[in-house]
């Protein structure tokens, strides 16, 4: 049976983006220009254009038309997604909506019409540009808690943020205890700058306070990593009481804390934040990756007059400063109110999520009920391995917990991240897994 002909002209788009003929931000024609060139239907020509954009090649911007996308930046990852129709990637998490890209553009225009432009191509300070930390630290503190703008500098994303701190104010050799399970990007900031990593047990999915006081009593422990709002990858929050017996061993061991704020905004009503509860010793990590667009690459680390110094030498020495046109951007949403919006709907967003991967997984699932992902211990004899293998046959990427494990002993469980991935889809994408779940992996691919 011959392939239905608006596959035949995907197929061949397809490879002529894949080849290059085609390259990204190539304007395609309109879909009646398409149908007349190609003596089909409009009917077909649309279905064309839609099986280009589902597999991620291309995008429709209202009013503009559609475009080549750069095949090798999918729509939801940082890595390459399969092109099957069922393909999809939980691997990373990468929030966002259909009008992410216009906000864009609408800001960039108001930003050339009215911005300093030539300003913009100069070198930067390297803490950030001085109004643009009032900004900033105005943010952190409705939103975290009082802040000098001299002590918050501007960082090329959390992660630079976590970098210039390891670079700072650690050495290679000193021991930082971590979660059990922890951030990946921490780890790989650790293994370059030759820090040991000193896991600690977990309570209800958050740091334990008397298993860190152990550890302190039989080591030297140089600093602790803590995501105390929304645990990436558990999606815990702890208590208050618990943050105040990690600041009380702090101070009795000198320990500098690591406070990461990525996924804060999806708690408001958190308790303190450690660097409220221990100004003199937390450095505190914020993105706004997770909360407007990972590709944007600008977050902040605010922390004490005594950390600032070495802090600003580490920015120097990896990016000498943000890019003031990103700098821009972000300061200028927040000012009109666009970040507090946009940080709503990703709760919003996050929470839908949450309950359509609950309906069908079950109360076996922990996340954080805003969070666009989630952690899913299998059962007791199973091994997640050959069920990651049976999904990727079924052209699902997802995550177990290697990554995350800082410990010798790997739990065994899958970490979904879902945000990004069309909602539609998710009811369908969850069953598969689940059923991969049943059969302990040992279901033939369908």
């Amino acid at each position: 049976m011959s392939e239905p002909r608006y596959r035949q002209l995907a197929q061949t788009f397809a490879k002529a983006i894949r080849t290059g003929r085609l390259p990204p931000g190539s304007r395609l024609p309109t879909h009646r220009a398409f149908a007349e060139e190609f003596g089909v239907a409009l009917a077909t020509a649309t279905r064309v254009y839609r099986e280009l954009e589902r597999r991620g090649l291309v995008v429709g911007e209202a009013g503009r038309g559609t475009f080549v996308r750069d095949p090798d930046m999918p729509l939801t990852t940082g890595l390459r997604q399969d092109e099957g129709a069922d393909s999809v990637d939980l691997m990373f998490n990468m929030p966002g909506n259909a009008g992410d890209a216009d906000l864009l553009r609408q800001s960039l225009r108001k930003l050339a019409s009215s911005g300093d432009l030539e300003a913009m191509l100069r070198y930067q300070p390297h803490g950030g540009r001085w109004h643009e930390r009032r900004i900033l630290a105005g943010y952190h503190t409705k939103a975290i808690g009082p802040v000098r703008a001299e002590d918050l500098l501007m960082t090329s994303g959390g992660q630079h943020g976590l970098s210039i701190v390891a670079m700072a104010l650690l050495k290679p050799g000193d021991a930082v205890a971590v979660d059990a399970l922890t951030y990946p990007g921490f780890r790989a900031v650790a293994e370059l700058r030759g820090l040991e990593l000193v896991p600690i047990a977990t309570q209800q999915g958050v740091m334990d306070p008397d298993q860190l006081e152990r550890r302190c009593q039989t080591r030297r422990l140089r600093a602790a990593y803590l995501m105390p709002t929304v645990h990436n990858p558990l999606g815990s929050v702890m208590d208050e009481a618990a943050r105040q017996r990690i600041v009380t061993i702090a101070r009795r061991h000198d320990l500098i804390l690591i406070e990461d704020g990525a996924y804060g905004f999806l708690h408001p009503s958190a308790p303190p934040a450690l660097s409220q509860l221990a100004p003199e010793r937390t450095v505190y990590i914020g993105s706004f990756s997770k909360n407007l667009a990972t590709g944007l690459r600008i977050g902040y680390v605010a922390g004490t007059e005594g950390f600032t110094d070495p802090l600003i030498a580490a920015i120097r020495a990896s990016t000498w400063n943000v890019p003031a046109l990103v700098s821009a951007l972000v300061t200028g949403w927040i000012e009109d109110g666009t970040l507090a919006e946009k940080e709503r709907h990703r709760r919003q967003d996050g929470a839908m999520r949450q309950r359509l991967c609950r309906d069908v997984l079950g109360d076996a699932v922990q996340g954080h009920p805003n969070a666009g992902f989630a952690w899913l211990p299998l059962p007791a004899g199973q091994r997640a391995a050959p069920i990651i293998a049976q999904l990727k046959q079924e052209g699902i990427a997802i995550s177990g917990a290697e990554p995350f494990a800082t410990t010798t002993a790997v739990p065994q469980a899958l970490r979904l991240a879902f945000g990004g991935i069309d909602p539609d889809r998710l009811p369908g994408i969850f069953a598969r897994i689940a059923a991969a779940v049943r059969s302990g992996g040992n279901s033939p691919p369908r």
